[in-house]
């Protein structure tokens, strides 16, 4: 028998992952004007002659990489830009990080919180669960909704919920659920994903061996969040990765250039990260550094010229908060220890033989931990809220709280997007076909529905009748089987983005909530953060025309 939660791993074949050279994509840009998307010659790592202002810069750009905008942002306007560093600057490999991360949840479930011993034996399949799931505490379901909150898509553990059950549980109400805390869980971080599979192998072995978990799906659940701050609490995940960071950091080599020609531009350029300066600085000096011929860098302090402000401790989303009154202290980067401040001046010790030298006024970047985003603006001199462009990959950490609280532009970074949109191509004419077939479907319906209306009302001799009831047996025979390729069609083109899941961005023919929620925060989005690298720093981002379904026909593109 098939251990608990190690069920077939999904396999996902893209096909052809990358346009060949010679294709070219004629669509909407971020401009809002027709043009065309060539395949260029750089890699994923990125190359120094794929930054745009490099003399073979300002090429097409490959689709996967453009960057997409949902509300006009002149970059002239902007005099700082920001970044968060886990999953924005620094991409974790999924396969090894998340692993670490699922491994170590694992580990404090059992030894710590009195899980059986068992589970020690499970694994873990990093492409099951993707990002804009919800999670049902009590019930012990994973959900995907739509931009409505309709539930589409739900499974019981890794069982899936039929169509009867998903409508007594979600669809029968009379006030309509919220789905958010403290009842659901967001699955809407990379980091959350392996928290998410871990909760479904519970569900699935509480289910099948009763007795040996006694905590419910909603104390399960608790316990697996405990499980994930031991985890942090005691540094076992940061540790590893400071020990290789080349095994679960994705080295990208456009990330110094792309901080080199922001800062030429003119743009005070900072970091904000929750990880403490110890990490920070590793992490940074792995993404900044240049290897040596051995594939090991010397670890330095060099990476700080490419900012002005780094805040390492910041506690987000709080640190948004200009009333959260979190002290601020400056970091001394060579021994890590911390100096008072008063908003940023350093203030004199009270045993000045403690006191460790100030960093002298010329340095090109200062460093602190903690404080809030009143502290940061008087650093930089940010006069108002939208000269600021912040680029993170948290929907609510980075993202929301950034917008709604202070009216800083944003940007979100959605690795997941690059494939998304290539395999959009790929299936272009799959996804006309299916439009095709839905319009027959409804036509064929619109038959149906007159000639039950004639029969029923306007009286016909029995002739008449007999003809007429062939025909609707004919018409109703045609919408079912439309319906039933449509439903197969759908379900084929579905599964070539996830097996499970489907498209991120879509649950149906509606947006997902996960996209939803990027086009009401996000200024901006994109797959990675040195995509900024391919555009002017002047670049002028204009969305292309919203369309109504009234439109839609009339403006076909």
């Amino acid at each position: 028998m098939e251990p608990v939660g190690s069920h077939k791993t999904i396999s996902e074949e893209s096909g052809n992952d990358q346009l060949h050279a010679s294709d070219k994509i004629d669509g909407m840009g971020i401009d809002g004007k027709t043009l065309q998307v060539e395949k260029t010659g750089c890699s994923y790592s990125g190359q120094d002659s794929c930054i745009w202002s490099s003399p073979e810069g300002g090429r097409k750009i490959d689709i996967g990489k453009q960057i997409f905008c949902n509300r006009s942002l002149n970059m002239k306007n902007v005099v700082a830009i920001g970044f968060d560093m886990d999953y924005t600057l620094a991409q974790y490999k999924s396969e090894t990080f998340e692993s670490l991360a699922y491994k170590g949840t694992l580990n404090k479930l059992v030894h710590d919180l009195g899980y059986p011993k068992e589970l020690l034996q499970w694994s873990f399949d990093w492409k099951y669960m993707v990002r804009g799931l919800v999670l049902d505490k009590k019930r012990g379901n994973t959900l995907k909704m739509d931009r409505h909150k309709y539930v589409k898509v739900a499974y019981h553990g890794f069982r899936e919920i039929s169509k009867e059950e998903k409508v007594a549980a979600y669809g029968s109400t009379l006030i309509r659920d919220a789905f958010d805390e403290p009842e659901y869980a967001l699955i809407d971080t990379l980091f959350s994903l392996a928290e998410a599979y871990l909760f479904a192998q519970l569900v699935d072995f509480k289910d099948n061996n009763l007795g040996k978990i006694s905590a419910d799906y909603f104390q399960m659940y608790k316990d697996v969040r405990a499980a994930v701050d031991l985890c942090h609490r005691d540094g076992t995940l940061k540790k590893m990765v400071a020990k290789d960071p080349n095994r679960y950091i994705n080295k990208d080599t456009s990330i110094v250039p792309m901080l080199k020609m922001l800062k030429e531009s003119g743009r005070a350029v900072f970091l904000v990260t929750n990880s403490l300066w110890d990490y920070t600085n590793i992490v940074m000096n792995f993404l900044c550094e240049p290897r040596t011929l051995d594939g090991c860098s010397a670890s330095n302090l060099d990476w700080l010229q490419y900012f002005d402000v780094v805040i390492t401790g910041s506690a987000k989303p709080r640190f948004f908060h200009d009333e959260n009154r979190a002290n601020l202290f400056e970091v001394d980067p060579e021994s890590g220890m911390l100096l008072n401040t008063d908003n940023g001046t350093p203030m004199p010790q009270v045993d000045t033989s403690l006191r460790l030298p100030l960093m002298s006024p010329n340095k090109s970047c200062k460093v602190f931990q903690g404080g809030n985003v009143g502290h940061l603006h008087k650093l930089l001199s940010i006069e108002s809220s939208s000269q600021v462009l912040y680029v993170g990959d948290h929907i609510y950490g980075d993202i929301l709280r950034s917008k709604k609280v202070l009216g800083w532009r944003t940007m979100l970074v959605i690795p997941e997007l690059e494939r998304e949109v290539e395999l959009l191509w790929e299936l272009r004419d799959t996804r006309k076909q299916l439009q095709l077939l839905r319009n027959e479907c409804d036509h064929i319906e619109d038959k149906i529905h007159h000639l039950k209306w004639f029969l029923r009302f306007d009286g016909v001799n029995v002739e008449n009748e007999e003809d007429l009831l062939a025909e609707l047996d004919k018409l109703q025979s045609q919408r079912e089987q439309l319906r039933l390729s449509h439903q197969q069609a759908q379900l084929q083109c579905h599964q070539k983005f996830h097996k499970v899941w489907g498209q991120l961005m879509k649950t149906g023919y509606q947006n997902s909530r996960f996209a939803h929620q990027v086009e009401r925060f996000a200024c901006l989005y994109t797959s990675q953060v040195t995509n900024l690298s391919l555009y002017s720093p002047d670049k002028y981002y204009r969305p292309s025309e919203d369309f109504m379904p009234h439109e839609l026909d009339i403006f076909a593109i």
